[in-house]
């Protein structure tokens, strides 16, 4: 059973760039040996981090999204604990999350066909007539 996994990691803000896209294709690399695929990789650049983490204020933001099985993500997972420059990592599984988006908007897009046609009287109903006000004085 493939799932889809969101793997958010912040290394060292002072990592050069060579260093970080070898740490990158290496975790890269275990994904298909794994049984996986690598849907995206994207690099969210230097940010301030929320608090203090090994003596850091800023790291530096990787996403990495990847569908497989929960051993690619123990394995990856292991990789990110040894790896030094890591300073913290956190993976997310979202095909759940997915599932439940795409059956409410099939819900809303059902409502939006159903709200979209014109409603008209049945056949031998006669159309409520307007309202009336009448004013006293």
């Amino acid at each position: 059973m493939n799932r889809t996994y969101e793997l958010m990691f912040i290394v060292r803000p002072d990592m050069t760039d060579e260093d970080l896209e070898k740490l990158i294709s290496n975790l890269q690399a275990v994904v298909p040996t794994a049984g996986g695929t690598v849907k995206s990789v994207e690099k969210m650049g230097k940010r301030r981090l929320a608090y203090t983490v090994r003596r850091f204020h800023e790291g530096i933001y990787v996403l990495l999204v990847v569908e497989g099985g929960g051993a690619m993500i123990h394995e990856l997972e292991r990789r990110l604990r040894v790896s030094e420059p890591v300073i913290k990592f956190l993976t997310v599984r979202v095909d759940e999350e997915q599932k439940r988006l795409e059956k409410i908007k099939k819900i809303r897009d059902a409502r939006k066909k159903v709200s979209a046609q014109p409603v008209t009287p049945a056949e031998g109903e006669v159309a409520a007539p307007a309202a009336e006000t009448t004013a006293t004085a």
